[in-house]
């Protein structure tokens, strides 16, 4: 299936409501139900194909095919590890992940806090699936990928070495729900290497839908505490971590046993009363299943002995779980990250949750991959989205009035790209005020003068080379502009925007229409001059007519002659688009009067092409063309000017005279049959199969 149908298909599908939770697209078309059917009636194990037991499956560098650490790997099932496997034993917990050899704790971290909300963990990990009598070696998950929920089948093949599983285990050694999960997600990414490095927010996500904000702890607001635990008693998960200062600092255990680099949970929050005061307390979990805090509140501290035994805490394991108190989690750990829930993935209605909006959109080299404001000539091309902010927060603890909300945006399937040496663009958006007069209007594009003379609103608080980029604003009512980029221009990308606002807000796309102004003035036989006579007499020879080969002869011919304008030469499609498009008879050919009307508009052409080439090297860039559609009457969205860029454009994202001009003729001719059949005006048109070929065949 061609690119643009497979778009259609796919957006078909979604408004049919594929991909929620409750219909989750099935990942590379794998039907978890009627494969293990297959499997239980063959009397068969399931072995699959699309994520087979091998080293691509494993990785692309330190765990590729020729690595150290791959040699040795045998990939065995549960029941060929231990006598009596289960999948969960007594529910999901935090101890039944214990991370292995890979660089994976902050997704382990995610994980770790997924058991803490049994509503998100039924999400992820459907029920009805385990080692009895409906046993086929076959299990299945569901991930939350940039705006749609994937269902993704996986076998039960392990990779195994020196005894024991290679990556994520449970500290029961019997239980398996956490190495199976661990390999769908790295199914779903490409491989087990491109889990390898990572922030805990990314894997928040993709167990819950919701958006991660991340704060630095040393720039904490004041009411640090008190957002942790409204966040724990609404359902988000949160992570923290300790930053290095050098690749020797990376999981470096410090003297009260941190580990620096390292992704943990932090999954509880308390006060209690400490000899004669309140201490805030915070609860920490370590993916490793072991290494604790020995600090004060630490397990068996002495801390503890002067607390009412009713606010005691089960401090008695070494299960990687600990107590420390809040300004010691301030001095030591660097940076949170709080993942807020969507509201379906809530179910309390005690829950105040916030209102959702997501928009996919593309950056394409030379058509709206435009790069940072650094770059004011292309920064405008950028996809454009308008936010409306209607209604002030209700918050009486906060005295600052605004509109809250939190945009996030999160460039898609990048770590499946680090097998081909690919890997995260570098990230952020500007935003912007909307002036008054533009106020309510969504088909609009706003172009390189608007920016230049309009300073930004709001920004991200960076550009890094993250999967997303969030930040909380507060602004007062009105309407904005969010654009989107990469930090520099002609980056190829897929990302999705998600507005999250504590009010209704109302965020859309902000294009351009797609409209044409068609010059319907054609050159009867009697207006032809006598010179223009006498030279399509010379050209057309004894029949008096051009066909397409004859045009292209002719043109090529005259476009040879001038240095103003580059051209690799009028190709003998592109004659046959202007010959279809001006030949009102239907034999194929040119009048006199249909060629002086097509020579009228190559010379209309002509001129627009050289005014917008704007540094005079006889070849127009992909921005200067932009412009010039416009000039010749062509009004056209971000998708469809993709579309022109990718097929009309060289290399180094030039047009020359030959493809400008192919490009506005099959423009012009897709507009005038469109509106042909549309007789009367509806914007939508049915066809038949017969009629369908006709006009795809033109």
């Amino acid at each position: 299936m061609s690119g643009v149908a497979s778009t259609l298909a796919k957006k078909r599908a979604l408004a049919a409501g594929f991909g929620t939770n409750a219909n989750a697209v099935k990942y590379l078309n794998q039907d978890f139900e009627s494969l293990r059917s297959q499997c239980l009636s063959r009397g068969q194990l399931f072995s699959d194909p699309t994520f087979p037991a091998a080293p691509e499956s494993l990785g692309f560098k330190e765990l590729g095919p020729s690595s150290y650490k791959t040699r040795g790997i045998q990939w065995k099932r549960p029941g060929e590890l231990c006598s009596s496997p289960e999948f969960i034993i007594g529910g999901a917990t935090r101890t039944d992940i214990c991370q292995g050899a890979l660089g994976d704790c902050w997704l382990l971290a995610a994980i770790a806090s997924l058991t803490l909300n049994d509503d998100v963990m039924a999400r992820v990990v459907p029920g009805g699936q385990g080692f009895g009598d409906n046993y086929a070696g076959i299990f299945h998950f569901q991930f939350w990928q940039f705006g749609e929920w994937v269902d993704v089948v996986i076998d039960d093949r392990l990779p195994f070495k020196d005894g024991e599983l290679m990556f994520v285990h449970s500290a029961e050694g019997s239980e398996f729900w956490s190495a199976l999960l661990e390999k769908a997600y790295a199914k779903v990414n490409g491989c087990y290497e491109a889990l390898s490095g990572g922030s805990t927010s990314e894997g928040f996500e993709d167990f819950t839908g919701g958006i991660a904000e991340s704060y630095d702890l040393r720039k904490a607001p004041s009411n640090m505490f008190q957002i942790i635990r409204k966040a724990l008693e609404a359902g988000a998960l949160l992570g923290c971590s300790i930053d290095i200062t050098s690749a020797a600092d990376s999981e470096a255990v410090t003297r009260q046993k941190l580990v620096k680099g390292h992704a943990y949970s932090l999954t509880g929050a308390l006060e209690v009363n400490y000899r004669g005061r309140r201490e805030k307390l915070v609860r920490m979990r370590n993916p490793w299943g072991q290494v604790e805090w020995t600090g004060a509140w630490s397990d068996n501290s002495s801390e503890w002995n002067c607390v009412d035994a009713s606010d005691r805490q089960n401090v008695k394991a070494e299960d990687g779980e600990f107590w420390m108190s809040f300004s010691d989690f301030l001095r030591h750990y660097s940076r949170i990250e709080i993942c807020t829930l969507t509201p379906d993935a809530i179910i309390s209605e005690s829950v105040k949750y916030w209102s959702v909006c997501k928009y996919d959109g593309t950056w394409r080299r030379g058509s709206t991959a435009g790069g940072c404001r650094n770059n004011p000539h292309t920064f405008w091309m950028n996809p454009q989205y308008v936010i409306k902010l209607n209604e002030e927060d209700d918050d009486p603890d906060d005295n600052e009035v605004g509109c809250s909300f939190v945009v996030g945006l999160i460039q898609k399937n990048r770590r499946r790209l680090r097998k081909v040496g690919e890997d995260m663009h570098t990230i952020g958006f500007a935003i912007y005020e909307v002036p008054s007069q533009f106020h309510g209007q969504r088909e609009v594009h706003l172009d390189k003068n608007y920016f230049l003379t309009h300073a930004q609103t709001a920004r991200s608080e960076t550009f890094i080379n993250l999967r997303e980029v969030c930040s909380r604003f507060k602004l007062p009512p009105g309407e904005y502009l969010i654009v989107p980029s990469t930090f520099e221009p002609h980056k190829d990308g897929d990302f999705c925007i998600r507005v999250f606002s504590e009010k209704q807000t109302e965020t859309i796309p902000c294009d351009d229409p797609v409209s044409a102004e068609l010059d319907d003035e054609k050159v009867s036989d009697d207006e032809v001059d006598a010179n223009f006579r006498g030279l399509f007499t010379k050209l057309a020879g004894k029949d008096m007519e051009i066909s397409s080969a004859e045009l292209k002869t002719i043109l090529n011919k005259i476009v040879a002659k001038r240095t103003d304008i580059k051209t690799d030469g009028f190709s003998l499609e592109t004659c046959r688009v202007m010959v279809n498009l001006m030949d009102d008879s239907g034999n194929g050919k040119l009048g006199l009067g249909e060629f002086a009307t097509l020579w009228k508009k190559v010379q209309h052409y002509l001129g627009i092409y050289k005014k917008n080439d704007l540094d005079n090297s006889g070849t127009m860039s992909s921005t200067e063309m932009r412009m010039a559609l416009k000039e010749a009457g062509f009004t056209l969205n971000n998708s469809i000017y993709q579309i022109l860029v990718a097929r009309y454009a060289e290399s180094d994202m030039t047009i020359d005279f030959d493809n400008f001009v192919a490009c506005l003729m099959r423009l012009e001719m897709m507009f005038r049959v469109f509106k042909k059949v549309d007789a009367h005006d509806t914007g939508f048109i049915e066809l038949d199969f017969h009629q369908w070929l006709t006009f795809a065949m033109i």
